[in-house]
């Protein structure tokens, strides 16, 4: 991992658990692209970390991650493209983008993956903690799909992943509305595995839980669920990709992030 990589997330192993941090907390863990490129370059180090048994995803600071950055979102009110160039191009042989990779990394992750989730998960956010295989999510946390409100579709794996826990109406609606709803009603939903007062230390002792098994049976293990869940991954993504491509730097579009901006409600035609 390179040192500017490092600056944004840590990555230790101890006892066969890797612990994975996000460490931008005057951000609240914000996504901007070195945020990104650092979460997927701390998967990438997992992915063929020796010892390696499970995995805990957490944020150091009030959140987990609290989704695109505020710089990046001032740039869609103009009415300009979603990030710099070159944002949602596919590396050859991909079937992610850069955003979606940055979720889709600890699926391609040989060994289970738990999410502490706390203070905020909002969209990218979120669909990171959707990324994950297990969710241990603070009552209080603040979650959201929030991209319709910013006049855009999830386009970070979310709408795959959600998409495998929620019931299809459960999935319209978070899609559709934009709220926010809080941990209690994430464990109602089927987003958290378990809601807990204290999730990193849940998290840590349900990785290792996972880390006491066969290395070699709890990966195939993973390996068997995700081919039944996730055998039409690579269509799913294409089809956010081709979505949010037609709905960044839409007139519309703008309009609803100048709207969140100046604290009003958006004048759609």
């Amino acid at each position: 991992m390179s040192e500017a990589t490092a600056e944004r997330v840590s990555v230790t192993l101890a006892d066969g658990i890797v612990s994975v941090r996000l460490t931008r907390p005057d951000k609240r863990n914000a996504l901007d692209p070195a945020m990104m490129e650092a979460i997927i370059a701390a998967g990438e180090q997992v992915k063929s970390m020796p010892g390696a048994r499970a995995v805990v995803l957490s944020g150091d600071g009030a959140s987990f991650c609290a989704g695109l950055d505020l710089g990046s979102m001032r740039s869609l009110a103009g009415g300009g493209p979603r990030g710099e160039p070159g944002a949602l191009t596919l590396p050859e042989g991909a079937i992610t983008h850069r955003g979606q990779q940055m979720c889709w990394v600890w699926q391609e992750v040989p060994v289970p993956v738990v999410a502490a989730v706390h203070g905020h998960a909002l969209g990218g956010g979120l669909q990171l903690a959707l990324g994950a295989d297990i969710r241990v999510i603070h009552p209080d946390t603040q979650l959201s799909l929030r991209e319709v409100y910013l006049g855009l579709v999830p386009d970070m794996t979310g709408s795959l992943t959600l998409g495998r826990l929620a019931r299809a109406d459960v999935l319209k609606d978070l899609m559709f509305s934009a709220r926010i709803f809080d941990g209690r009603e994430a464990r109602e939903l089927g987003l958290a595995t378990r809601v807990s007062d204290t999730p990193l230390k849940d998290a840590e002792a349900l990785a290792r839980g996972y880390a006491e098994r066969s290395p070699a049976a709890v990966r195939a293990a993973k390996a068997l669920a995700n081919h039944l869940l996730y055998g039409d991954a690579a269509g799913q993504f294409a089809q956010e990709r081709r979505l949010i491509h037609g709905l960044a730097g839409t007139a519309e579009q703008a309009e609803a992030v100048r709207a969140h901006f100046e604290k009003r409600p958006p004048a759609f035609p």
